[in-house]
């Protein structure tokens, strides 16, 4: 774990370097080799790959990669410890490492590899160092303040920072925008009840409430005067948007929420928290987290704690227990322990990945590990409602979670992407299979939107409104379809010959619909146009386009523009707010995986993209089987929040390699020529 180099600026010209040392120009691959000898060297590649990934699934079935995202989850983990006061010198030591480790050499911290520095990342990252010990004069942290206080100081970060420093009294509670515990009785028929945000804001919201009810302060045993740009006004006034404005309208909602709280009756704010706690308690999973996402466990656990819940009860001990599961610990050159925290955890989607790509790379249909890898996703089915029916009260569960542990909220893609990999696998109990499978998809229907996509976790959940709120200015707080998962679900249904269903129909309307001019698609869980398009084209085929319809040749034709010298494809996080970067970044082992899965399923298998391609990842493949990948492909939020899925790294080349050799074993029934 290493610092991460600068890599901001701006995006490479066709002609210029993209600031990781590729281009985009296209031309011919630094290695010409004949077809006959790719195929060979394909091959023992792919047989390397299949044995790395066998030798990485666990006892029980699974797989999964570490999950890596920023150190806004590792600061936040011992500013957790400081508030409860179960401070460990140990974990501190360990986490303070990582965090050092992750500083760019401007003083920054970024939240992706290679990415600009970003300023509630470093605030977070810098008040962890300063609790470790770090004095203020340190090198490493006088470049820090200074980088700070350059953009803004404290008073520009992000609403969670601030939430987080006044729980030591670096920040005024009165100075954060106001969200009433009481908006726990608004109906789900009015605008911002709970059930308007997405599943993991409401989740982290809901015990915000609370904490922000009480606006807790335990005093830090320091200052942070050197964060702000003038510590005598650390939060200069701003003026107000125009009242006829939407942000003027929900800045003046805020002063109007900041007023109430001066009159609200007492017996009804505790009421609400009350209604707060149980909502929370409910939700808590079998394994004590909530939502298998850390930031819901982490604001539970403080919330439950001011409501009166101490430390020893069998609730916070439980989740408590729950955060340390989320840490991978591992050894500097020297020895030393460092700790890094998961955002989350990802063995449902990991395996039912890892599956597909060893049963495409030429694994027997029931060779133990994939009939074991299908018991255990079997085992994992979710069979009661979650908060996904209160739009849907009437449909039977039958979903997959992203976790090991999440029954309250199984998602759309998890699911759609289980069934393709359930139906690759010769399973000795077949009636059994062909059940979970029928249940999954009945879920998988009824959870169509209005306009014939999918999203992620919920039915329409589109409200305009959450993310207007000054409150949540963290990332993406709705939940809306998307291209991807629509993608996946359209794939699924053709796979189980319900291409002309008229569900599938209706997604399938929504995809053409959705591609971009350039041929590409939107990307909303992986980064980006290249996911979105990796995704849609194999999809679209599967369900019977043939290769020359004109949707399927103008992303062909975007693919091959933005394929890198070396053979490879890469898009970098920027692309998500700078439209220059729109396939533009180094060479990735799981985006070129992406790409050669659209470039295949439209039959351009003789190509010479292809064949670049798959020559790309045969030379850059390491000596066990499987590649290095240090830069973020996985999505949270569009930029806000992005991940490196380790895993990646194995299971998309292996699954392109495996089609390049073998063709997909489920859909080439499905493509007309």
């Amino acid at each position: 774990m290493t610092a991460t180099t600068d890599g901001a600026g701006t995006a490479p010209s066709r002609a210029a370097e993209d600031g990781h040392g590729t281009t985009t120009l296209s031309g011919p691959s630094e290695s010409a080799v004949p077809q006959a000898a790719a195929r060979e060297a394909a091959e023992r590649a792919t047989a390397r790959a299949v044995q790395h990934l066998l030798s990485r699934q666990d006892e029980q079935g699974w797989w999964k990669g570490d999950l890596e995202t920023n150190v806004t989850m590792d600061a936040e983990d011992l500013l957790l410890r400081q508030f409860l006061g179960i401070q460990d010198e140990h974990i501190t030591r360990a986490t303070a490492r990582f965090i050092r480790s992750q500083q760019r050499p401007d003083g920054a911290w970024a939240t992706f590899h290679g990415g600009p520095g970003e300023l509630s990342a470093t605030v977070e990252a810098y008040v962890a160092l300063r609790l470790a010990g770090d004095a203020p004069g340190d090198d490493h942290m006088a470049a820090a303040s200074a980088w700070v206080r350059e953009r803004g100081g404290i008073a520009a970060t992000r609403v969670f920072t601030r939430i987080w420093l006044a729980l030591f009294g670096w920040w005024r509670w009165e100075d954060l925008p106001e969200m009433p515990p009481e908006i726990m009785y608004l109906p789900k028929w009015v605008p911002l009840n709970i059930y308007d945000f997405g599943c993991w804001a409401r989740q982290t919201i809901v015990p915000l409430t609370v904490v922000g009810a009480h606006r807790p302060v335990r005093r830090a045993p320091f200052g942070l005067d050197e964060l702000h740009t003038d510590p005598r006004r650390p939060n200069p006034p701003r003026p107000l948007a125009p009242p006829t404005t939407w942000d003027g309208f929900f800045q003046r909602l805020d002063k109007a929420l900041h007023a109430y709280r001066k009159v609200s009756i007492g017996p009804v704010r505790r009421a609400a928290m009350n209604a707060a706690s149980r909502w929370i308690i409910e939700r808590q999973e079998n394994d004590g987290a909530w939502g298998g996402i850390q930031p819901p466990a982490v604001y539970s656990i403080i919330a439950l704690h001011l409501l009166g819940y101490d430390l020893d009860h069998p609730v916070l001990r439980a989740g408590l227990e729950s955060l340390d599961r989320f840490a991978v610990w591992s050894k500097t050159e020297d020895g030393e322990p460092v700790r890094m925290v998961e955002a989350c955890q990802s063995p449902v989607w990991d395996t039912c990945l890892a599956t597909v790509a060893l049963a495409d790379a030429g694994l027997e249909p029931d060779h133990p590990a994939l009939v074991k890898a299908v018991d255990w996703m079997l085992d994992e089915q979710v069979t009661r409602p979650g908060d996904w029916s209160v739009r849907r009260p009437e449909l039977p569960s039958g979903g997959w979670a992203f976790e090991f542990h999440n029954d309250n909220y199984p998602d759309i893609d998890d699911t759609a992407e289980v069934v393709l990999a359930l139906k690759r696998v010769r399973h000795p109990q077949p009636r059994r299979v062909e059940a979970a499978v029928e249940r999954a998809m009945r879920w998988t229907e009824g959870m169509q939107s209005r306009n014939g996509a999918w999203a992620a976790f919920d039915v329409d959940n589109t409200s305009p409104f959450p993310n207007r709120l000054p409150f949540c200015d963290f990332g993406e707080v709705i939940d809306p379809p998307s291209a991807d998962v629509t993608a996946h679900v359209v794939e699924a249904l053709a796979v189980l010959g319900r291409q002309h269903d008229p569900r599938a129909r209706r997604g399938i309307e929504y995809l053409l619909a959705e591609q971009e001019e350039s041929g590409a698609w939107f990307g909303r869980w992986g980064v980006n146009y290249v996911y979105g398009t990796g995704a849609a084209v194999p999809a679209l085929v599967a369900a019977g386009l043939p290769a020359s319809h004109p949707a399927i040749r103008r992303a062909v034709r975007w693919l091959e523009s933005v394929q890198n010298t070396d053979g490879g494809w890469g898009e970098d996080l920027r692309s998500y707010r700078d439209p220059d970067w729109i396939g533009r970044g180094a060479s990735t082992a799981s985006q070129t995986g992406w790409a050669l899965l659209a470039l295949l399923a439209a039959g351009e298998r003789e190509g010479e993209a292809v064949r670049r391609g798959v020559d790309h990842l045969v030379r850059t493949q390491r000596a066990d089987g499987s590649w290095d990948e240090p830069y973020f492909t996985g999505t949270g939020f569009p930029w806000d929040f992005t991940i490196n899925y380790h895993l990646y790294r194995q299971v998309f080349p292996l699954t392109a390699l495996g089609r390049y050799l073998h063709g997909d074993p489920l859909t080439a029934g499905h493509r007309e020529d």
